[in-house]
């Protein structure tokens, strides 16, 4: 850990030498020496690294020896970041100062303004200079005090404490887009399967609504072997879902999720009972944020009556509250008619308090014979049989021993696993495997191979991993917004040719073969879209996080003051009964970097006036409108996401007063100067921008920007800004009435955007009013993205523009349509594309007849989802061979043998 925040801090002080080239006078000598100290002290960490594995006496003295050195790396990282806070504060009170006086030589003023900046850095330097004199003096005492403990220069030999692994490889073997329990990969369930599956589909024998629990301890299968039945069993009910409860769980959070799956669910089946109609009208009244402020009773009764008369499967994975049941179990009505509940839970007394007349289902631990098999598998013993060595009987004999170190823990076993895969297939590699860990403490066989799970990674791995922990338990982590965070915090080295978040997604990819994360979803082209982290592996984060004072979690208001500590970041996650989460604010150090708040009570304002150092700021909360004070001095901020709430900004606000932002994600108040922020990367808006760039933005840095309105689109194009956005990989816009952009440039702007090179995904919106430009659904336009892979168009097609296998891009891996309006069948023309995996149909989509046909095609597609007013839909025998996931409302299916297991009965 030690080595990432060194490695960082090198990069730092050699960023402050190359932007402050010639303005650092003598203190640029002192930046120098400290940075040869650290990088001299940088190849000693592994050797410390793994003395202090050993837990014997001398690993105290040498974990003490790296919690000094992270001590002086963190000073010296906020020396450098408070210069440049300083200095800036320093500029906007001069210019401040000027703009009250009504200067008006602008002129002269430009002139001066770079001499002017050179004096007002005297006073920084002079101070910056002397932290960094006493901070080399307390490096050369720690690199004479490292032979003490007989630490040498040396590499970890399995070379994993250097330079980040440029793991091509990774990336391609990623899984299919359509993320599923693959149960080839699964040991020891099948009968467990099988027997719960009996009880859930014994509706005949067992009318009633029975909740069925499967028990059992951490990490043994509770939650894969409830994917496992669900994949199979949830055609059989008209409503099914997983809930995710958890320890932390607010009850009406979870309601009201249920809720609103209900109310799509009734909506798609076109429910005509007026009881179930009337809760459809009330509920459209709220808004998301009134809907949520409704008391527990509100969701129970409007629960119970739109599920009344449906036949329903619910699954509530990793429940600890006895009291859950009894509080919730109102809301689900006993329809008699074979309804079920499926809980996994790690107590037995959840189980008998839910349904006495149910015995609880207990998993029990692998066997042997199983044990193994389990770790073979995830060890890619039988995926690689070349590699495998001659003495395989001794290899096997090893893996024998070394499955039965994990007392037939599935989670144990998988992360095991996950650490011989990255060895090589040899008795001595595995061998040493079993005599570099510490088998011997009593009762913590489990938590020594998680620990060994994470000793093992490279450096560059363990801040990724442990930064986990700031999300809570359970949590359903965004794989792109966690990236863009890994940017912002400076985790991501650079890579040859690579973007950050490029070699961010092969961390993230090498943290899913090492099993420690759980791959949840991903996207059409493979890449993680969300995960989630294992109770146990979040446990380590957290263990490994506190360790190194890496992130401090707030779950509930402190009593007193809270303890001095330096922290770099806090995350907090408090339940509903904090009334207002900026009452943790006052125990906050000025000297965080990340200020994460989840799904909190937000209160009018939060002030993050003294957080001048942030750089990730992201904010999930239920107010629709609420002041962030102060935000225009954090000068170092990378990230900034508001999720679920309206942020309102001071009138005088600027966006680019954040001179170093590079992803802004949620509802933002629109402001001038966000186009002028040359460091953006991500613009992930949940609104339409309409602020034109002035002359001259730079935004070639700017790879997501999702959306925008044609008159915005209309000043890039005539400001030739256009071309400029050639790093630019995702694209969203929407369709408006103002300053509508003529035919002949709508066919220029499709063929500018056609030419940027890395443009993987193009959004179009619009409403029904105005309709989507023939001349970007033109065959001379969409089939010149080459690179394109995910293409939505939202809204309604200009006249006698049909569908036509040769309009869409050749490599087109994801396509949504909506609202599209279209008197042909898109169906035949759609199945030609011969690289399709997910295809999404909207509401009027076809409006020219009541059933769509798919004669032939669809070779590679992998999800369907039908939301399309029509009556009936036919697929032919030998469509779509590679389906996995099929959803649809309330349709007509005609479909052949090999598809039947798609209909719901």
């Amino acid at each position: 850990m030690a080595e990432a925040i060194v490695s960082f801090v090198v990069g730092k002080l050699g960023d402050l030498i190359i932007k402050e080239v010639g303005q650092l006078g003598g203190v640029k000598s002192q930046v120098k020496q400290v940075q040869t100290e650290l990088m001299n002290i940088k190849c000693y960490l592994a050797s410390a690294d793994s003395k202090q594995r050993k837990g014997d006496a001398e690993s105290a003295h040498v974990e003490n020896w790296l919690n000094q050195l992270r001590d002086v790396a963190y000073r010296i990282e906020d020396a450098i970041d408070i210069f440049y806070v300083e200095l800036e504060g320093n500029h906007l009170q001069v210019e401040n100062t000027h703009n009250r006086k009504k200067y008006r030589c602008y002129y002269l003023f430009g002139k001066l303004k770079n001499l002017r900046r050179k004096f007002m850095k005297v006073p920084g330097l002079h101070k910056l200079g002397i932290e960094l004199a006493d901070i080399q003096k307390e490096l050369e005492d720690i690199f004479v005090s490292k032979d003490k403990y007989g630490l040498t220069p040396l590499l970890d030999q399995a070379g994993r404490g250097s330079e980040p692994v440029n793991d091509e490889h990774v990336l391609s073997k990623r899984r299919p887009a359509y993320q599923d329990v693959d149960e080839t990969e699964i040991v020891g369930l099948d009968a467990d399967r099988d027997n719960i599956l009996k009880l859930l589909l014994s509706s005949e024998k067992t009318p009633r609504r029975a909740v069925i629990t499967i028990v059992g301890t951490g990490g043994l299968g509770k939650t894969t072997l409830a994917q496992m039945v669900y994949k199979r069993v949830k055609a059989y009910f008209e409503y099914h879902a997983i809930f995710s409860v958890s320890q932390q769980y607010n009850l009406n959070d979870l309601l009201a999720k249920i809720l609103g799956e209900v109310v799509d669910l009734i909506k798609r089946l076109e429910v005509a009972d007026p009881e179930k109609q009337k809760v459809l009208e009330l509920i459209s009244k709220y808004d998301g944020f009134e809907l949520k402020k409704q008391d527990r009773a509100f969701f129970i009764s409007k629960i119970k009556i739109l599920l009344s008369g449906i036949r329903y499967l619910i699954i509530l994975d990793d429940v600890w509250d006895v009291k859950l049941w009894d509080r919730m179990q109102y809301a689900l009505p006993d329809n008699k008619n074979g309804s079920r509940v499926l809980m996994t839970s790690r107590s037995i007394d959840v189980a008998r308090l839910a349904d006495p007349e149910t015995k609880p289902y207990e998993l029990v631990f692998l066997n042997d014979k199983e044990s193994c098999d389990l770790l073979l598998k995830k060890a890619r013993y039988y995926k690689n049989p070349i590699e495998v060595e001659s003495s395989s009987d001794d290899l096997l004999e090893l893996a024998n021993k070394l499955s039965k170190k994990c007392k037939g823990l599935p989670l144990a076993l998988i992360v095991l696993g996950g650490i011989l895969s990255t060895r090589q297939q040899t008795y001595h590699d595995w061998k040493k495997v079993l005599d570099t860990m510490d088998w011997h403490q009593e009762g913590g066989d489990c938590m020594n191979v998680l620990a060994m799970s994470y000793e093992d990674m490279p450096y560059y791995l363990k801040s990724c991993f442990i930064y986990l922990a700031s999300f809570p338990e359970d949590y359903q982590i965004s794989a792109r917004n966690l990236i863009y965070m890994w940017v912002a915090e400076g985790f991501i080295p650079e890579q040859g040719k690579k973007t950050l978040e490029e070699t961010a997604e092969i961390f993230l990819e090498q943290l899913y073969e090492r099993s420690m994360v759980q791959v949840s979803s991903r996207y059409s082209n493979g890449s993680i879209k969300s995960f989630r982290v294992h109770d146990l592996l979040h446990d380590l984060a957290m263990h490994e996080a506190r360790k190194v004072n890496f992130v401090t979690i707030f779950q509930k208001l402190p009593q007193g003051s809270h303890p001095d500590r330096v922290t770099r970041r806090v995350s907090i996650q408090a339940d509903k009964s904090v009334h207002d989460c900026s009452e943790f604010i006052k125990y906050i150090g000025s000297n965080t970097r990340s200020l994460l708040l989840f799904d909190q009570r937000l209160g009018d304002s939060i002030s993050v006036i003294d957080f001048r150092l942030l750089r990730v700021l992201e904010i999930e909360g239920d107010a629709q409108d609420f002041e962030l004070r102060g935000l225009d001095g954090l000068i170092h901020l990378k990230y900034l996401g508001i999720r679920n709430s309206g942020l309102k900004l001071p009138n005088d606000f600027r966006w680019d007063r954040l001179k170093n932002l590079e992803t802004l994600i949620g509802a933002m108040e629109e402001r001038e100067g966000l186009w002028s922020i040359r460091t953006l990367r991500h613009v992930i808006l949940n609104y339409v921008y309409f602020v034109g760039p002035p002359a001259g933005a730079d935004l070639r840095n700017l790879q997501t920007l999702e959306w925008i309105s044609s008159s915005c689109l209309k000043a890039w194009h005539k400001k030739n800004q256009l071309p400029l956005l050639n790093n630019l990989r995702k694209f969203g816009l929407f369709i408006t009435d103002e300053d509508e952009i003529e035919s002949v440039e709508w066919e220029m702007v499709g063929c500018l955007l056609a030419t940027l090179p890395y443009l993987l995904s193009l959004k179009i919106g619009s409403d029904e009013q105005f309709k989507i430009p023939k001349e970007i659904v033109y065959p001379r336009v969409l089939p010149n993205y080459q690179n394109l892979e995910t293409l939505s168009l939202w809204g309604p097609w200009s006249d006698n523009v049909t569908v036509e296998a040769t309009l869409f891009p050749p490599h087109l891996i994801k396509l949504a349509l909506g609202y599209s309006q279209l008197a042909v069948d898109p169906m035949p023309e759609l199945g030609k594309l011969k690289s399709l995996k997910k295809l999404r149909l909207g509401e009027e989509v076809y409006v020219g007849g009541k059933e769509m046909i798919c004669p032939a095609g669809f070779p590679a597609l992998q999800s369907l989802f039908l939301y399309c007013h029509i009556e009936n839909f036919t697929v032919m025998e030998g469509v779509m061979p590679k389906l996995k996931h099929l959803n649809y409302s309330a349709i007509k299916l005609n479909l052949p043998p090999e598809l039947e297991h798609f209909k719901r009965y």
